[in-house]
């Protein structure tokens, strides 16, 4: 069976991406033994992505490479921002630990949206905050295994997500 829209795809990968000398560094390894498991054409991945899986079968194996651009995009400036320090604060807690360079730290915006914020740097007032994707600006290189390939249910498909083997388990 080949992989196509709607299909349940388990693979096996590896993830680089190139560093400032160009040399691919492996950032991510799925291996065989706990595969990513996604519903090809439903998986909020890039859709590049998905489109170099299409058509390959069990044990196909693939290695390619996504431009930034099509991968997580550029980095926004606009995304990077200052905020008071004060909102840090938890109550009674020291939160100096936290507020490092280069830590991830995970925020809610006014509008109830989940992000993470980087910490690039710590003034006496302010803490400037990057909610930049971390893969943004960076060309993603996949290679990797085509596990399994099987069709997704009409349940699966109407929620989105794989249920059973390697998915989400509702109860």
């Amino acid at each position: 069976m080949k992989i196509k829209p709607n299909s349940v795809v388990f693979i096996s990968y590896q993830l680089s991406f190139p560093n400032e000398e160009g040399e691919p560094e492996v950032v991510e390894i799925v291996d065989e033994n706990e595969p990513m498991v996604f519903i090809h054409g439903l998986s909020g991945l890039p859709e590049a992505f998905e489109a170099n899986l299409n058509g390959l079968s069990v044990n196909d194996t693939f290695d390619f490479t996504i431009q930034a651009e099509d991968a997580y995009g550029v980095v926004d400036p606009n995304a990077i921002i200052e905020l008071p320090k004060s909102i840090f604060q938890i109550e009674g807690q020291d939160t100096s630990d936290m507020l490092k360079v280069g830590n991830f730290i995970p925020m809610t915006d006014d509008q109830g949206n989940r992000m993470q914020g980087m910490v690039v740097q710590v003034g006496t007032e302010n803490v400037t905050m990057d909610f930049n994707h971390p893969l943004a600006e960076k060309d993603l290189m996949f290679s990797g295994k085509v596990i399994k390939v099987r069709e997704a249910t009409a349940e699966e498909i109407a929620h989105g997500h794989v249920h059973g083997e390697g998915g989400v388990h509702h109860h």
